[in-house]
């Protein structure tokens, strides 16, 4: 058997454009055989992956699943929106999806977990999937939600099959109500949610930085009406209530009614169920936020925004 060194390694990856490991692996495999570790890797299909991964995968679903107590969100990409409606591509996103449930949302530690019914893992399967389909896909990431008691319930937005689409919401309901009472009001916060896009549960969670960085912004706006200094601090406070009322979940106003506050609508819920109710957490994926898609050359590119 052949010496697998560092430079037959190198060789490999530079021919396949597969992972080091799996060139390691083919070269084992093969005895050392360049040719055959090429055609080892092509067998798998890790060649094939490996030239597709530095394409744009800005399409995609979104993923949504709850079970009790627990929900999950997953967000996979994909580079055309004809593949999102692939029943292939779909059944993994909501085959993964349902694995968030039990295993998180830890993308690295998921793609190690087994995925049923293939003895593949979730990330070879992600690989054969994309050798077999011919696009690039990624996992892009995972949100799991739990409360101790009460419910997590979903939405789904511009749902393309059941628990699939591009807008998902998963909402925690820490009480100790009937279930059915739960679903009935969360539902509908839950498309508050999709619809308002709210960053913060409530005041307390905001994050200290954001807020002084919005009251310098403010106050720095209202010097330029030339008023005083006392009148100034007031029309910034004035504003920050705005600033919260637009970015905080429960300061925000229904968009179901378009005039309660969020807080109030969860309170007349309490009473109607007759135990307390809270909004212990929420979570929104919406299929491509955060990547900027730009034309160069005819040839799609996307970057995260920073």
């Amino acid at each position: 058997m052949a010496e697998i060194t560092a430079g037959l390694v190198k060789d490999l990856r530079e021919k396949t454009g597969a992972g080091m490991m799996d060139c390691k692996r083919a070269l084992q495999e093969t005895s050392g055989d360049l040719e055959q570790a090429v055609d080892w890797l092509r067998k798998k299909g890790l060649a094939a992956a490996a030239k597709k991964a530095g394409r744009v995968t800005s399409e995609g679903l979104v993923g949504v699943a709850t079970e009790g107590k627990v929900g999950a969100l997953l967000e996979v990409n994909c580079e055309t929106d004809f593949v999102a409606r692939n029943e292939t591509f779909q059944g993994f996103v909501k085959t993964v999806t349902a694995l968030v449930l039990r295993h998180g949302d830890d993308i690295e530690a998921l793609k190690q977990v087994a995925y049923p019914g293939t003895g593949r893992t979730v990330g070879e399967e992600l690989t054969h999937l994309i050798a077999t389909i011919g696009e690039n896909m990624a996992l892009r990431r995972a949100k799991r939600l739990e409360t101790s008691e009460g419910a997590v319930i979903s939405y789904m937005h511009n749902s393309l099959a059941p628990g699939l689409g591009k807008i998902g919401v998963v909402v925690g309901l820490q009480s100790a109500a009937d279930t059915g009472k739960l679903a009935d009001v969360g539902r509908p916060l839950a498309m508050h949610v999709a619809a308002a896009n709210p960053q913060y549960l409530d005041v307390a969670s905001v994050d200290s930085a954001a807020v002084e960085r919005e009251r310098a912004i403010l106050r720095d706006q209202a010097r330029q009406t030339g008023k005083a200094d006392a009148i100034i601090e007031k029309m910034v406070e004035g504003r920050l209530r705005k600033f919260y009322e637009e970015t905080v979940l429960l300061e925000q106003t229904y968009v179901i009614d378009g005039e309660s506050r969020v807080g109030k609508v969860v309170e007349a819920a309490a009473r109607e169920a007759g135990k307390p109710v809270r909004i212990a957490g929420f979570a929104r994926f919406a299929l491509g936020e955060g990547i900027e898609k730009t034309d160069g050359d005819g040839a799609g590119e996307a970057a995260l925004k920073s």
